[in-house]
């Protein structure tokens, strides 16, 4: 396994690349200890990797399979249960709930596993890949990049130190869910993420008739992959009701919806998240609801986003929970 004095190379790197980065990824528990980033258990399972496993999971930085995104697939053939032994499994399992949220990793683990084959299909039906080295000494941070992309079912999760320069999350996400049957009822009970519609839906009911006409969409919503979360550049005519046509109090109600989308996450990925949003311009945000995809008729509207000119949040509740994220820094070209 990785030793003590690798462990720490990369801890000097992740610090090397932002200002007291350690501190604003590792978490603590209820008790006051604190819990190893997931940066540094990245580091743990790279230097914990055979030559073998390597020749299948570890690819160059740019190579061209780390920028995909897509909503049921995995990154290499082999399932993680087939290319790494049950401790690395354990480890990526812990990287994986270091990326969310104290109050939601458990919750959004829990899905992952629900929408495999249930218990044990994080690890037998889930993917990983390893971009990059993420063991480099300190003297080698300047130069090293990495990234650590975990696959499956609604699940893109992505684990980067901040090398994917700009982009919140290090690039493209996805979750989802279908909580009882892939056709969920229009109220979507126990699905770990219909709060967030529920939320939206909210800005909606707050619209005038005339903002109503202006945010509610004819056209379905096209997905195609990768670039179904293409970032346009545009601040104007962009789908729906721009947030400059709205009062105060609705563009609070916005700021809610922002809130809630970003929960899940580890409060260093929400905090930079947001903070990319606002660099593109709050005023540029649009937000737009699809007719198309309405669960029961019932005017709750199961398919929105939110986008502006350098970030897509894209949520489509129907038949059940699929969503795709994509945010970067407006001033860093991709």
């Amino acid at each position: 396994m990785f030793g003590a004095a690798a462990s720490a190379g990369l801890f000097d790197l992740v610090v090397g690349r932002t200002a007291s980065a350690a501190d604003a990824v590792a978490s603590t528990t209820g008790g006051g200890v604190k819990v190893a980033s997931s940066e540094t258990l990245v580091a743990q399972l790279y230097g914990s990797l055979k030559e073998e496993q390597k020749k299948i999971l570890c690819f160059p930085f740019d190579h061209p399979l780390r920028l995909k995104v897509d909503n049921n697939w995995t990154i290499v053939k082999q399932t993680m249960k087939e290319a790494l032994t049950p401790d690395q499994c354990d480890l990526v399992k812990q990287i994986f709930m270091g990326l969310h949220s104290p109050e939601y990793a458990q919750k959004v683990f829990d899905q992952v596993e629900h929408d495999g084959s249930g218990e044990g299909s994080f690890s037998a039906e889930c993917a990983m890949a390893m971009f990059g080295e993420p063991n480099a000494s300190a003297s080698d941070a300047a130069k090293n990049k990495f990234e650590f992309v975990l696959t499956g079912r609604h699940c893109t999760r992505r684990c980067d130190g901040n090398s994917v320069e700009g982009a919140a999350f290090g690039g493209p996400i996805f979750y989802g869910h279908a909580a009882q049957g892939f056709n969920e009822k229009p109220d979507h009970p126990k699905n770990a993420y219909w709060y967030q519609a529920l939320r939206a839906n909210e800005v909606y009911k707050a619209l005038d008739g005339k903002q109503q006409k202006i945010a509610l969409l004819d056209t379905p919503r096209k997905e195609d992959h990768t670039n179904t979360v293409k970032l346009t550049g545009k601040k104007q005519g962009l789908p729906g009701i721009p947030m400059s046509e709205l009062s105060k109090d609705q563009q609070g109600l916005v700021k809610k919806v922002l809130d809630d989308l970003l929960a899940p996450f580890r409060k260093a990925d929400a905090d930079e998240a947001m903070k990319l949003v606002e660099a593109g311009g709050m005023e540029n945000l649009h937000m737009a609801f699809f007719k198309a995809g309405d669960l029961g008729n019932d005017g709750i509207w199961d398919v929105w986003q939110v986008e502006g000119p350098n970030m897509v949040w894209y949520f489509r509740g129907a038949p059940h929970v699929h969503t795709w994220v994509n945010i970067r820094d407006p001033n860093v070209k991709a």
